[in-house]
């Protein structure tokens, strides 16, 4: 999977488009943790999302340690 089909299956999931990249790391997040996408798309969405902008908030690096 690449980010322009992620693009696709978020819209179609979500009914809706993202407006910041930072939905589509969460969505990638949440695929992964339920089994709907392996380790290494993950992986590599992550890099690919990262390079466009997406970030973990301040607030939220906390929790995930």
């Amino acid at each position: 999977m690449n980010v322009h089909e992620l693009k696709n299956l978020f819209a179609e999931t979500k009914e809706y488009t993202p407006e910041h990249v930072n939905e589509l790391l969460d969505f990638t997040k949440k695929s992964y943790i339920q089994n709907e996408i392996t380790i290494l798309e993950y992986r590599n969405l992550v890099r690919e999302l990262e390079l466009q902008g997406a970030f973990i908030p301040e607030d939220q690096k906390e929790i995930s340690i």
